[in-house]
């Protein structure tokens, strides 16, 4: 069954092109980052891979049984026939040393495909495929190609090797060379709708509460990665604190304080950058409901915590502070709270 949730259009689109006269050998999956399209790519060669080992092609969508060859060797990055170009881990030990399903999910990449990861394709296209009748090679990240891997690799979008399919996937597209850009065909992704989002963490965290996977969709705005960077962190706890400074103000500066020592210390960075991505949404959030001086409000609110919180990790603001100084901003929308009129 495909794990793939909120991308119909562009499944339908590479699905109809797989059965038709001809199959273009490149492509390009871009949208904004964490909503999937990694996942999608190797969905596709898990499907191209499949059909060409005699999969029936009238196998719904772009499903593959968990049992197929295809599926199995590439869930174990051992197909033959697959190759997959992403930024190394910058331990080279790492790299060498353990095969790619077994890097942490944490481990430190380089910061760009190099071109000697390119050129090391090229005994893969000397031969024909060996177990199917395609070959596929996915690029992850691919706007982080150095300029010369770039030029390595137009040569092939160029001139391709038969029976191969490359599948680049890129969150900026416009910073990839203009040439391969345009001997790509393009599907477009999108950010998830909250349907969506809830089907997919549900599935990744079936042990998660309700407020909390609600949580974890506010502050994913539309990305199960982004989203899922912040799994455990009791985002449901801060959003409570939210609610109750929305609500009824600080005019003690007791939950301000609370909140500034919690989420300070190292131990506590993961939840303050989670802090940090919630606030403006959160205010956006209220901002939505109202009208008149109270939208006014919030829209100043929102305006001033948004900036604040873009400078706070590139400027390593001091997070104690910084989560006051934003815990502020939530608390000034008690002015116009239905609570407050009252």
């Amino acid at each position: 069954m495909t794990l793939i949730h909120g991308h119909d259009a562009p499944l339908a689109a590479f699905r109809a092109a797989m059965h038709g006269p001809r199959l273009h050998h490149a492509w390009l999956l871009t949208g904004p980052e964490g909503v999937g399209k990694f996942t999608t790519a190797l969905q596709f060669a898990r499907r191209l891979l499949a059909e060409g080992m005699g999969l029936d092609r009238d196998t719904p969508g772009i499903d593959v049984p968990i049992q197929h060859p295809a599926a199995k060797l590439l869930d174990a990055w051992s197909h033959p026939d697959f190759a997959l170009l992403d930024r190394l881990p910058k331990d080279e030990k790492v790299a060498q040393g353990k095969p790619r399903n077994e890097w942490a999910k944490d481990e430190e990449r380089a910061r760009s495909i190099r071109t000697d990861q390119v050129r090391a394709l090229n005994p893969l296209f000397a031969t024909a495929p060996s177990m199917s009748s395609r070959r596929v090679v996915v690029i992850d990240d691919a706007e982080t190609l150095e300029v010369s891997a770039a030029n390595a690799l137009l040569k092939r979008l160029e001139e391709p090797p038969t029976g191969t399919i490359f599948l680049l996937v890129g969150h900026s597209a416009g910073r990839l060379l203009p040439t391969i850009r345009s001997r790509c065909r393009v599907l477009r992704f999108e950010a998830l709708d909250d349907q969506a989002m809830r089907a997919v963490l549900n599935g990744a965290l079936p042990e998660a509460s309700a407020a909390e996977t609600q949580a974890l969709i506010a502050v994913g705005q539309g990305s199960p990665g982004r989203a899922l960077r912040f799994a455990g962190l009791d985002l449901a706890g801060l959003d409570r604190a939210l609610q109750e400074l929305a609500e009824h103000g600080d005019p003690q500066n007791a939950r301000r304080l609370a909140l500034a020592q919690q989420l300070s210390g190292k131990a506590a960075q993961a939840r303050y950058e989670a802090f940090l991505q919630r606030v403006p949404s959160f205010i956006a959030d209220v901002a939505r409901s109202r009208s008149g001086d109270g939208l006014k409000l919030a829209l100043d609110q929102w305006e001033k915590a948004r900036t604040l919180a873009a400078l706070a990790v590139p400027t390593s603001l001091e997070a104690q502070n910084t989560v006051f100084t934003l815990a502020g901003h939530v608390a000034a929308l008690a002015q116009n709270a239905p609570s407050a009129k009252a």
